[in-house]
């Protein structure tokens, strides 16, 4: 299947110069939501996943069905002042700005197997923020799913330790 089909290309968003990847065409397609997420679902069994992390929001869109369908647990990662109970947290850089993440920090159990899933590996700022907290936590990150890999702006380069999954990949 051609993901690329169901993606839209939005020019100047958030802000001048970015060319935005807006998901929602695939995600509003059901035959091919669920296409999607079947290929992160054989991803998460390959690596022996024991949870799901996702940072918000587009994570939880694409994690939750993975863990559902799995029967494992999804841990939600946050922006600051959303999480209600004691939590860690980490400042990183984004593509276009910069950021903070923060998960409960009673979530993940030690030793337990991670797959962090997001829509997008860009830079790959979220995604090592949200791996420092998954080691922090005593977690051990089994693998990381996207749904677009921005190949361009060498996010990966944060990933060599760790199985890494793309459904598509843009130059």
């Amino acid at each position: 299947m051609n993901y690329k089909d169901y993606i839209a290309d939005i020019p100047d968003f958030p802000q001048d110069g970015i060319l935005f990847r807006d998901v929602t065409p695939l995600m509003a397609d059901g035959d091919v939501f669920k296409k999607a997420c079947d290929e992160i679902i054989a991803f998460a069994k390959e690596v022996n996943a024991e949870v799901v992390v996702g940072p918000e929001s587009r994570g939880f869109i694409f994690g939750c069905p993975v863990a559902y369908e799995l029967g494992i647990g999804f841990v939600p990662v946050r922006k600051p002042g959303k999480l209600p109970r004691e939590t860690v947290s980490v400042s990183y850089d984004l593509e276009y700005g910069s950021n903070e993440l923060q998960v409960h920090k009673d979530s993940i159990k030690k030793g337990q197997r991670v797959l962090i899933v997001d829509d997008l590996l860009a830079t790959g700022g979220t995604v090592d923020a949200t791996i420092q907290m998954v080691k922090e936590l005593g977690g051990v990150v089994a693998g990381c799913a996207f749904l677009i890999e921005l190949a361009g702006l060498n996010g990966r380069e944060h990933l060599k330790e760790y199985p890494v999954f793309a459904l598509m990949s843009y130059e």
